[in-house]
Order: C-alpha cells, then sequence, then structure tokens
C-alpha cells in the first residue's frame, strides 16, 4: 500500500511539476556586471541561504555580491574580476520549490575586460550550442529567435525635428540635426528621386510646368529599393535582396535563400545618365539607416540556421556580406570580425556596416557582426545606439493559461541598450545596459549633453491583474543609471515621446491623452513639471520653436455600453498645438479635426512623411479621408495632402489637395507618399506619379505619370 501511494504521489508530482527555465549571457564585461532572470519567483533569502551560489574556473566559491530584483525573477551581480565563472541554483531557491523543477542548475559564464572578438569557430559554435540547450529545457521553441526579431524600420540637438534648412528645397523630416535619415524620395533642388516599386524614378523638376522622367534605375528582379540618399554628387539605394546562399560540393537542387541588404552605388554628376560605382551588402534584414558628414552607416538583423549545427556536416552560421570591388560573391564574415554583445542570448546577429562615400570607388567597406539583436537606432554624428527586447522567461502557469484561452499573450520585455563610438567608417562598442520596459520607437530615445535618455512601457495596458505603468530613465556616458521617474499613468502606454534638450514630452493613452512634461535638466533628479489631459492622443510630436508643440494623432470619444464600462471610439485625425511656455501647465491652444472614423495619414506611424518649410511656417502630409461617425461604418471619400500653417497663434488650413473618388477603395498606385518643395513648387509624390503646384497658390501645374 505504502509502495502504491508513493508511485501515485510520484506521478502526481510529475504532472503538477512547474518547469522553471533560466536567461542569462554567457558574457558579461567586468565594469558592467552580470544578470539571470528566471521563469518563476525566487525566495527574498535564497542567496543568503546559499541557494545561489557561484564558483569560479577552478570550482572555488566565489565570494560576489549578488542582488535579488525588485521583481523577484532576477539577480544582478554588479561586480566579478575577469574569468568563467558558474553560478550554481537549488531548487529551494524558487518559491514553490516542493512543486518546481530547474530546467538548468548551472549556468557558465565568462567575464571580459572588454568585448573581445572571437577567435575560431568552437567559440561560435558553442555559443549557439548552449542556447539550444536552454531552449530545450525551457520547452520554448524559438525562445532565444525573440530578442530583436521585431521587423521595425524608422523610423547637435535631438529637438530639431530637421525638415527644410537654409537651401531652397526639401529635406527629410529628420530626427537628429546632422544626420540624415533614409527615406524613399530625395531631391537635390533641380531632381527628384523616388522609388517607384522595383525602380528608382528620376525626375526633372527645374520647369515644375514641364516635368520628364530622366532616368529609371531598374534593377534585377531579386532586388526591391527600399531608401534613398544623397550625398554630394552620389546616389545611395538601399534595398532587400533575394540570394542562393553559398553551398559547398555538389550543387544541389534546392539552395537555400537568404534576405540582404543591398547598396548599389551611383554616380549622379549627371541625373540623366546615372553610373553605377559600386554594389555592396549584407545579409540580414535593413534595421535602420543613417548619412552624417558623407559616412554612411546601415544595420541589419539576421538569424542564422544554428539548428544545421545538429546535423553531421554542420553548416555555416555566420553571416555573409559581398562587394562587387571585390570581385566575388557571398563570404562569411571573418571570426576576428565577430563578437558577442554582452547581456545578449539572441541567436540572431546585428551587422554594422560603414563607408566614406567621399571616395565610393575605393574607400573600403567596413562590417562588424554581433551576436545580439537589434530592432530600434539612434545615431548622433558620433554615437550608435542599438536597442532589442529582452523578453523575460514564461513560467509553466502562464504557458497553462495561454493554452487555457486558446490565444496567444504576449511576454512582459524589458529593452536591452548596444551602445557604440563612431569615428569615420569605423565603429567601437563601448557599452551596454538594460532598463525596464520597452520603448515605443526611436523618439523615445535621446542623446544630450553626454546622458542617453529613454521612456518605456512596462506591462501592458489591457492586464487589470498588473496594469502597465511607464517610465523616465537616464543613464550616463557609460549607460549607467543615474536618474529616473517611474511608475507613470497606470493603465496606460506611451503612444508618442519628445526630446528637446533639458525637457522630455510624453503621451500616454487609456480613454484621455496625458501629455506629461518632464524636467531632465538635471539628470539625477528628474521631474514631472506639467500633466495636460484632453481627449484624444498624438502618434508623433513635433518641435514648434522652444515652446509648443505639435501633436498629430486621433480624435477620440467614449461611447456608453450597455452594461458595461464605456468603449473608447477613434474618430479623426487630430492635429494639437501644444503650448508649454508654463511648464507646470502646459495647454492645448488650438486643434484641427480631420474628415471622420478611419481617416489617416502615414505620418501617424512614419515621421519622414512630415512637409514643412520654416520660413512659411508649412507643415503638409498624405491623408486618406474616411467619413463615419464610429468605427463600425466609414466610407472612403478620397485622399491626398493637405497643408496647415501653424505657428504659435494657431493651426490655419492653407491647401486642401485631396482628389474626390467614387471608388470605395483607396488606390495605391496614385496615392500620395511625400510631398516637397523645390523653389516656388510644391510636389507631391506617388509610387507612379509626380504633381506640381505652385506654392503660393497651391494652384495645380502639372502631372508626370511614370507609366
Amino acid at each position: 500500500m505504502a509502495a502504491a501511494l508513493i508511485v501515485v504521489f510520484g506521478v502526481a508530482f510529475a504532472v503538477m511539476s512547474d518547469k522553471v527555465s533560466v536567461s542569462a549571457s554567457s558574457i558579461a564585461l567586468a565594469d558592467q556586471g552580470w544578470s539571470a532572470s528566471f521563469s518563476s519567483e525566487l525566495h527574498p533569502d535564497a542567496i543568503k541561504k546559499g541557494n545561489l551560489y557561484i564558483t569560479d574556473a577552478m570550482g572555488n566559491l566565489v565570494e560576489a555580491e549578488m542582488v535579488l530584483l525588485e521583481n523577484s525573477k532576477t539577480i544582478n551581480v554588479p561586480q566579478l574580476d575577469v574569468g568563467d565563472y558558474k553560478l550554481h541554483i537549488k531548487e529551494s531557491a524558487v518559491k514553490g520549490g516542493f512543486l518546481k523543477s530547474l530546467t538548468s542548475k548551472e549556468i557558465s559564464f565568462a567575464v571580459q575586460e572588454e568585448l573581445r572578438k572571437l577567435s575560431n569557430a568552437e567559440e561560435l559554435e558553442a555559443y549557439f550550442k548552449q542556447l539550444m540547450v536552454l531552449e530545450k529545457n525551457s520547452g520554448q521553441p524559438g525562445l532565444f529567435t525573440n530578442e530583436g526579431s521585431v521587423a521595425t524600420e524608422e523610423s547637435s540637438d535631438s529637438s530639431s525635428g530637421s525638415g527644410s534648412g537654409g537651401e531652397d528645397h526639401s529635406t527629410t523630416n529628420n530626427q537628429v540635426e546632422g544626420v540624415d535619415e533614409g527615406d524613399m524620395v530625395k531631391t537635390d533642388g533641380s531632381y527628384i528621386y523616388a522609388v517607384s516599386e522595383a525602380k528608382v524614378v528620376i525626375t526633372d523638376v527645374r520647369n515644375p510646368e514641364a516635368m520628364a522622367v530622366a532616368k529609371e534605375l531598374a534593377f534585377k528582379q531579386e532586388m526591391y529599393p527600399q531608401q534613398l540618399f544623397l550625398s554630394d554628387k552620389v546616389l545611395v539605394v538601399l534595398g532587400s535582396k533575394y540570394s542562393a546562399m553559398p553551398m559547398e560540393g555538389d550543387i544541389l537542387e534546392y539552395r537555400p535563400q537568404t534576405v540582404l541588404t543591398s547598396v548599389h552605388l551611383y554616380n549622379v554628376e549627371d541625373p540623366e545618365n546615372p553610373t553605377l560605382i559600386r554594389e555592396f551588402g549584407t545579409e540580414g534584414n535593413l534595421t535602420g539607416a543613417r548619412l552624417t558628414d558623407g559616412l554612411l552607416y546601415f544595420v541589419t538583423s539576421v538569424i542564422p540556421d544554428y539548428r544545421v549545427l545538429e546535423e553531421p556536416d554542420n553548416g555555416e552560421i555566420r553571416p555573409h556580406s559581398y562587394d562587387t570591388k571585390r570581385g566575388e560573391g557571398l563570404q562569411p564574415l571573418p571570426y576576428e570580425q565577430i563578437a558577442i554583445l554582452p547581456g545578449t542570448m539572441a541567436a540572431s546577429y546585428s551587422i554594422i556596416t560603414a563607408i566614406d562615400l567621399a571616395d565610393p570607388e575605393n574607400n573600403s567597406v567596413k562590417t562588424e557582426g554581433y551576436l545580439g539583436g537589434s530592432e530600434q537606432l539612434y545615431m548622433t554624428k558620433d554615437r550608435l545606439y542599438l536597442t532589442a527586447s529582452a523578453f523575460m522567461p514564461i513560467s509553466e502557469e502562464e504557458k497553462d493559461k495561454e493554452l487555457g484561452m486558446s490565444i496567444w499573450l504576449p511576454q512582459q520585455a524589458n529593452t536591452k541598450i548596444f551602445k557604440f563610438a563612431l569615428d569615420e567608417a569605423t565603429v567601437q562598442f563601448l557599452a551596454s545596459t538594460e532598463i525596464t520596459g520597452s520603448l515605443l520607437n526611436q523618439f523615445s530615445m535621446d542623446e544630450f549633453d553626454g546622458y542617453f535618455r529613454a521612456v518605456t512601457t512596462e506591462g501592458f495596458a489591457w492586464d487589470e491583474a498588473a496594469p502597465s505603468k511607464n517610465h523616465l530613465f537616464i543613464l550616463d556616458d557609460k549607460l549607467k543609471q543615474v536618474g529616473s521617474v517611474e511608475d507613470l499613468a497606470p493603465g496606460e502606454r506611451i503612444y508618442s515621446a519628445r526630446f528637446m534638450e533639458d525637457k522630455a514630452y510624453m503621451v500616454t493613452f487609456k480613454e484621455t491623452d496625458p501629455l506629461f512634461v518632464i524636467d531632465v535638466s538635471t539628470p539625477s533628479s528628474p521631474k514631472v513639471l506639467g500633466e495636460l489631459k484632453i481627449p484624444g492622443f498624438s502618434n508623433y510630436l513635433h518641435p514648434l520653436g522652444e515652446n509648443h508643440l505639435i501633436g498629430f494623432g486621433y480624435d477620440t470619444k467614449l461611447e456608453p455600453v450597455k452594461d458595461g464600462e464605456p468603449r473608447v471610439v477613434t474618430g479623426g485625425m487630430k492635429i494639437s498645438l501644444f503650448d508649454v511656455t508654463d511648464f507646470s501647465n502646459p495647454i492645448e491652444k488650438d486643434t484641427e479635426i480631420i474628415g471622420g472614423s478611419g481617416t489617416y495619414s502615414t505620418l501617424q506611424y512614419d515621421h519622414k512623411a512630415l512637409f514643412t518649410h520654416k520660413d512659411k511656417n508649412l507643415f503638409g502630409f498624405p491623408v486618406s479621408l474616411y467619413s463615419g461617425s464610429d468605427s463600425n461604418y466609414v466610407e472612403f471619400e478620397g485622399a491626398g495632402a493637405m497643408i496647415y500653417t501653424i505657428t504659435p497663434e494657431g493651426i490655419d488650413e492653407t491647401a486642401n489637395l485631396l482628389a474626390g473618388t467614387d471608388s470605395a477603395i483607396e488606390d495605391w498606385a496614385t496615392g500620395v507618399q511625400r510631398i516637397l518643395y523645390v523653389g516656388d513648387s510644391l510636389f507631391t509624390v506617388s509610387p507612379t506619379e509626380i504633381k506640381s503646384y505652385n506654392l503660393e497658390t497651391f494652384e495645380f501645374e502639372n502631372l508626370l505619370s511614370y507609366n
């Protein structure tokens, strides 16, 4: 009977036992510490009782400070000497340990003085094999492909919002003054260069009433242009390209394909006869690209097929690059150009490539590969920041809840930040850290006077059991936290943010739009100065001088629900003019509502869609106009562009360039993507056509169709 009870008890324990997974990087830097995260909470006294301890390479116990963070799931070791270590974990360290089992009881890691490049294939394979073991033990397939795998693309004083400086033509609405961002349309004041489906069209606009296509740049079938830059007389075309992977031995009928980010450099001294200078590229999807002082930088992210390591012949897991100047196809990066970023557990690479365009034909393309994902990119003239989501391990309880509800529940995530120095075309890693919560986009971060600032949302607005909250963090030049404002707007999430020197502005939303004004002039003690609650929310904030902001977003209203809580209904597009002269009392000075429910602009998710003319105080953007009193029924009315005059005094409609239609659906081919000016003319650019207007009267001048 006793034996039977033991057997039954053993079976019950096996069924009831929850697996506890651990996530921890294999690399740390001596001055930045090391941490490990668990899928279940640890006992508060787990460290004190010796249920968590560290040994060195000889197996000797290491007297190291260990701290259990507030979430009770993460331990941090602030300081360790250079060397190889193991974290030992007893099951009694975990709360409810009697009913829980550890997937790993030992975690190996190394502490380095500075970031070290790899030496050989064995070091790289060891990294991926450790990830596969941890992934298998966790019972979460793809656990380590999450970090940095979200496809995002953006999106000196970072408050500038440059868009039309002293030149007599438009420039891109960039986040940082002097740092150009790639876009689908560029102009040099005489010609407009625009991505049009699978080609780039160069249009002569010197006579707006008689525009003409100067040249169409066609590409091979597998190349799709995405972004453009102009640097002196060099046109840069970045695009995605599909290519067969190089294979050794016999040629197979099927060869694995990979995505490359390809760069074509053209001499456009004579735009009607551009010549291809050079083509090069790296494996992976484009994270972001920047151009400053003639130096081009771009970052790609790629997840290798590391499961080939389970095959007898293994396979190549290094990222590839190519350069027509070398006269060869795809080649794997040398090991000495690859490093493991500290604090990362990603099964993906971030690849940083740079070239000086002063002599594009002969200058070297410099490429560095880093194990560690990247989603967002922020860059100044001499610093580059990459960020990636750091997903917390999921507990068995959370997995069971997800299965029971037959829905996918998003994971809680923090944000890893990696900082690099830029010196000409040389890129050097400087520091890394992790902050609580997730970034919204590139405007969620900023650097000023040597300090890095970021705003994040922790948790989810819909989770009533653990409401979301929002934070602002300030980090020093080594990415050590020196100040913060935390737990703002519980139950809401960030919809937009903007840093303007010693002030930060943040919009959160759930039912109303709180605009927070935060003083960050003293990095060690930032504080909220003022808050404004209004209907609607802003997706994008644009500076207007020192004391005003323009918000572009949506109008909203609360609609009653029988026997339930009122629901938020999105109305038309909303422009808000905020007066922040009195920081403690921000005011919504003027508003403009465009259309009804369903109306939207690409500006609401792509800041580069904003047209500005500083001298004339003009602001414009593409609009798709819908009518409808609620979101249940909307009707498409037309599309085009709207131009406004916006000054500190108010918002005035200047030109309505919307074209009505009898069609019930939008026409992608003629939908306005960008608006720009050259001299005394305004141009709207669509995938298949350009229209010109007089910049004074906004009277229509001409239409040029590409096809």
